[in-house]
């Protein structure tokens, strides 16, 4: 599949998969988990990307593709529980607030899509922040060979007024500092955590299918890293 060697995949191995049918049990409720601090708009631009030439990985094969289509990186799923990632170079990244604007092309709620940051050389390890059409989001942990980690909420997905259900498309803020991790939402911070197993590392946009879905279908747009104040 891959054209470009950075398009990662991982079939079947993520806490993502086994949470996802538990929050999608009761629908109704939630609290947002933190106050609506705005998120930073200061600091040096390192990366900024809107995506109208190639330069992130890209691939297409039977299970999913990764393609430039109209000034946008588009990634569709053909599979059930398919998780796959795009960076943007091999560079190491230390304190960096990043933002990304997301449209799901897609109707189902259980897509998952988001950042991730300070992967490590293996690639299994990472921090990643997945918010779901459905108006759920969370901040997690991935490590070599063990299930995911979600760092809020107990261990499993949250609802927060500030993620909106079926939004025409969606604004996503994460800081990755060393030992501390914010998710923001349309400029308005959703959770933050602390957790310092990884303080630096790569950077990249993610989407997973579903545990039982075949289909996902997001765009990313206008990507800014910038580092944090």
């Amino acid at each position: 599949m891959r054209s470009n060697s950075r398009v990662l995949l991982a079939v079947a191995c993520l806490t993502l998969a086994a949470l996802s049918c538990q929050a999608l049990t009761g629908l109704g409720g939630g609290t947002p988990a933190a106050p609506g601090t705005q998120s930073p708009q200061e600091g040096k631009v390192i990366l900024e990307d809107d995506f109208s030439s190639a330069g992130w990985g890209t691939g297409t094969d039977t299970d999913s593709s990764v393609e430039y289509v109209n000034d946008a990186l588009q990634v569709i799923i053909y599979s059930k529980n398919y998780f796959v990632w795009s960076t943007p170079n091999d560079d190491d990244y230390e304190s960096t607030h990043m933002e990304v604007t997301v449209t799901n092309n897609n109707t189902d709620p259980t897509t998952a899509f988001g950042i991730m940051c300070h992967q490590q050389v293996t690639s299994d390890a990472f921090y990643y922040f997945a918010i779901t059409p459905a108006g759920q989001y969370a901040i997690a942990k991935a490590s070599v060979g063990e299930k995911d980690v979600f760092l809020t909420n107990n261990n499993e997905w949250q609802y927060s007024d500030f993620v909106k259900a079926n939004a025409p498309s969606y604004r996503i803020g994460a800081d990755c500092g060393k030992g501390t991790l914010t998710l923001y939402m349309d400029g308005q911070q959703v959770d933050s955590v602390t957790d310092s197993t990884y303080t630096g590392g790569g950077v990249a946009l993610f989407v997973w299918s579903g545990e039982d879905v075949a289909s996902a279908d997001v765009s990313f747009d206008d990507f800014v890293m910038r580092e944090l104040p």
